[in-house]
């Protein structure tokens, strides 16, 4: 048994059966919708994951123009 098997199997026991038994596959349409879902759930992740870095980047620069200016007027 292989790790892409075992994984088949924790996620969906059945799943891993019909597989196995090289079951034709009755529900194209539905595994289609799956995998077009999924690729598009990937994309807003990775989206998510950019739009966060450049939010904590944004924030520290933030912080740094907040405390040159702070500096600038304790130094007056």
């Amino acid at each position: 048994m292989r790790a892409s098997e075992i994984g088949a199997y924790i996620f969906c026991q059945r799943a891993w059966w019909y597989q196995r038994s090289q079951q034709p596959t009755l529900n194209k349409q539905e595994l289609a919708a799956g995998s077009d879902f999924h690729h598009r759930h990937a994309g807003r992740i990775r989206t998510a994951r950019v739009l966060q870095a450049v939010s904590r980047i944004a924030i520290f620069v933030a912080l740094i123009l907040l405390l040159l200016a702070l500096r600038a007027v304790w130094l007056n």
